[in-house]
Parts: C-alpha cells; structure tokens; sequence
C-alpha cells in the first residue's frame, strides 16, 4: 500500500514539475534576454544564468531521471554507461545551478556592502567570468561519478541500471571524494548564504538608520530617498531567492547530516514507510522544487518582469486578433 501511494506521488509530483519548471526557466530565459526588466546587466546576466542551469535541472533530473524511469524504464537510458552518465550531468546541473545563486548573492553582498569593491566586482564582465568558472568547475568536480558505479543486471551480456560499487564505501580516496562533494553542496552553500545574508541585514539596518538622519537633518524625514528605494528592489529579490534556496534545501540538509552523524546510509525505493526514506525523499523533492520557484519570485518582486510577462502573454492573442481581421 505504502508503495502504492509513494507511486502515485511520483506519477503527479514529477510531471508537474516539469510542466511548470520547463515553461516557466524558459519564459524567465526569454523574457530577461529581452534586457527591459529594469535591472543592471550583471544582475540580469547572473539571473539568466541561474534560469538555464534551473532548465537543465529539471531536463537531466526530472525528466531523464524520474519520469522516464517510472513511465519507461527499460529504454536505453538505464544501460549503466549512460545511467553513469546521466547521474554525473545531473550533479553538474544541480551543482552549477547551486553556485550560480550563491554567486550571485556574493554580488549582491558587494553591492550593498562592499561599495569600495562594488564599482571594479559588480560588472557583467566579472558576472560572465564567475557564471564560466562555475559551470566549467561543476562539470569537472562530478567527472568521477560517472566511475563510481557498476551494472546492476547483465542481460545478454548487455550491462542494465546503475549500482554503487563498495569500493566506493571502503576505500579512503572514495570516502575523501563523498565528503567532499556533500560539503561543497549542499553544506557549504548553506553556510555562505545564511552569513551573507546575516551580514547583508546589518550593514542595512545600520545604513538605513544613518540615511534616516542625514536627510532628517538636511530636507526632512517626508523626502523620498531613490538610493534608499533601489536598494530595496535589490533587497528584496536577493532575499527572496537566497530565503526560497535556504527553505527548500533545509530538508536536505539535516537529511544529509543525521545520515553522517548516525554512521548511516541513503535507504533505497522500497523502504517506502521508514521514516528516514521519507526524509529522504522529501529532501530530494524540495531541492528540486527549488528549481521551479525563480520564476515565481522575479514575478512577484519585479513590476517589470511582470509587465513584460503579460506583454508576452498578449502577443499571441493581439496577432491572432489582427490575422481575423484582416
């Protein structure tokens, strides 16, 4: 029964994931391309950046990974050369994906923090750079998973599905090479935006305090302040990002360290009703959430955004108008 329900969980929960996060990564892609958002090339380039890595998430994660193989299962996909494979860029993509949005909260932090470096770091030459150095790092870091498994089966000398080697769990090289990987994602992420972002509030609260008097003092408190109210609009979608990445990875995280904590292991399907598996599971569907969710915040904070989503929206709807009348 337990496996019954967890089943039909993963038949509706992966579907419209990728309804909405392949659609949604890909309207946000366009949309900011287009450059008439209201917000710095830098900023622009950094979000545009976390969109496709968002995308390719969701096609190596979602769609290759979990629907294929509830709905498909015996295609080519799970011959273990490219179930390896398949594993590997679906860490590249969540790594890149993961870094990008800690990237971009480094610059955010200069910005608002950092005015001496903001002029020389906040550029889109330095935002091409780190999105490059990122992607192309997470690429390299995750090569060895593809060496990490075995096939499961061996039919008609034909290796099926993918298996951890125990060699994997025995030898020092292998163990460096895990805690490693958990300690640059998910933990040290984690890390790095609760601090900056810790920072990021002081440094406002004690410079919006000091603004407060200065212009108190000079034209009155009723004065509109425009530093005051562009940074806000940075504040605001920087928090509202970093705070989406910080709640739907949480899970993952405490997953991941009661697993190392206890000495214990990842559980596998069908201990569906152990309340680790659940743990387990919910952690990994959250994470992927957080790929769908960008979308949404630059909606919900950007005026600009939004008015060139319901632009987009009437285009087709103005050009069909136009054809029947003509």
């Amino acid at each position: 029964m337990h496996g019954q329900v967890r089943g039909l969980v993963y038949a509706i929960y992966y579907p419209v994931l990728a309804v909405i996060g392949v659609p949604g990564n890909l309207v946000t892609i366009v949309i900011l391309s287009r450059g008439r958002c209201g917000l710095s090339r830098c900023i622009n380039l950094y979000l545009m950046g976390m969109a496709v890595t968002d995308l390719l998430v969701i096609i190596t994660a979602v769609i290759i990974n979990q629907i294929s193989v509830i709905n498909f299962p015996i295609l080519f996909l799970s011959t273990t050369p490219i179930c390896s494979l398949k594993i590997a860029l679906i860490y590249a993509a969540r790594d890149s994906s993961v870094w990008l949005t800690v990237a971009f909260t480094i610059d955010r932090f200069v910005a608002i923090c950092c005015q001496n470096l903001k002029t020389k770091y906040c550029t889109e030459k330095t935002a091409a750079v780190v999105i490059g150095t990122v992607c192309a790092l997470s690429c390299v870091k995750n090569i060895p998973w593809y060496f990490v498994f075995e096939p499961l089966y061996i039919i008609d000398d034909d290796p099926w599905y993918c298996n951890i080697k125990l060699s994997f769990y025995s030898e020092l090289l292998w163990t460096a090479y895990d805690w490693i990987d958990r300690i640059l994602n998910p933990c040290a992420p984690f890390l790095l935006m609760l601090l900056l972002n810790a920072l990021t509030v002081r440094n406002i609260l004690v410079a919006s305090r000091a603004r407060k008097r200065l212009r108190a003092h000079s034209n009155g408190e009723n004065q509109s302040d425009p530093e005051m109210e562009s940074r806000r609009k940075s504040i605001v979608l920087l928090f509202t990002i970093s705070g989406s990445f910080i709640l739907l990875w949480a899970t993952y995280v405490v997953n991941f360290l009661y697993v190392k904590l206890t000495n214990g292991n990842y559980l596998i399907g069908s201990i569906s009703n152990d309340p680790r598996f659940i743990l387990q599971e919910s952690a990994q569907m959250l994470q992927l959430l957080s790929c769908c969710t960008n979308t949404c915040i630059y909606a919900g904070s950007q005026r600009k955004f939004r008015e060139e989503f319901k632009n987009g929206l009437k285009y087709p709807l103005n050009l069909i108008i136009k054809i029947v009348k003509s």
